[in-house]
Formats: C-alpha cells, structure tokens, sequence
C-alpha cells in the first residue's frame, strides 16, 4: 500500500526527531540482557494476530492517553514498534513531547521481524498458525506471541 504524501512527510519530521533502531540492533540487545520496555504501537486487530515476546499493547490511538499510568517513569527505556516503523516514530515524537526522554522507534518493525522469518523458513503467516521457539530472528528463549 502506498503511503499519502501528507502523512509520509508527517512521518520524515518525527523520524528527524527521534531515535531509532533496527530489528537486528534489538533482538542484539534483547540477547545481551539489555532492559527495556518494548511497546507494541499498533492497532488492536494486529496485536491479536500476533506480537513480538515480552511486548506490551498501547495501540497509537491510546498511547499519549495511557503512557503516564502504564508507564510513570519518564527516563524508562522505552522500544516502540509497529508494523514496519512509520507510526511508531510518530508515537515517539509525541511521547518526547510528553517529556519521555529515552524513547526509540523500531525501523523496520512487526514486518521487519515476520520477513526474516518468512525468508528463512519460506513459510507465510497463514500456513503457521504458532510459530516455533526459535522463529523470533533466531533466538530460542523466544517466541512469537499469537493467540492459540
């Protein structure tokens, strides 16, 4: 699907803004022990149909509304991910606005992490309805969440 200009450039500003990552930087640093809350930005629907391990839901139409109960802490490390990078950039850009000062957006994102797998295991998300231990860029402590 194409991306309207208007939003594409919404997108370019808060990606001058903020921090990002990639999925091979956060499952290095997930590997290393690192701390952080990885926050799944996108919407219900998606969440439902899978997730990343560990992550929690605060869909983009909610975040800015729940952040501060959820999360009090405005130095928490926070990784935010959608489906491929655009709108977790735009939650990070607002939630620095409301002084989240360690905020990073996963480039990349849910579609990122499905791709590798897809490639390695020339599966498609249809034909696997749990994916295996391991099917998470390779880590074996992990697994792809998806409701049974």
């Amino acid at each position: 699907m194409a991306h309207a200009p208007q939003f594409l450039k919404l997108v370019n500003e808060a990606k001058k803004k903020v921090k990002e990552t990639n999925v091979a930087d956060v499952k290095r640093r997930i590997d290393a022990g690192e701390k952080f809350l990885l926050v799944d930005v996108r919407e219900d629907n998606e969440w439902s149909k899978g997730h990343l391990p560990g992550a929690v839901h605060l869909g983009k139409g909610i975040i800015e509304r729940d952040i501060e109960q959820r999360v009090p802490d405005t130095n928490a490390k926070l990784v935010l991910y959608c489906g491929g990078g655009f709108r977790s950039a735009l939650v990070a850009d607002n939630l620095q606005k409301m002084g989240y000062t360690n905020v990073e957006s996963m480039d990349g994102g849910w579609k990122g992490c499905w791709t590798r797998v897809c490639r390695r295991r020339r599966i498609s998300e249809a034909d696997s309805p749990r994916w295996r231990r391991e099917d998470w860029l390779g880590r074996k402590d992990s697994n792809l969440h998806r409701p049974h």
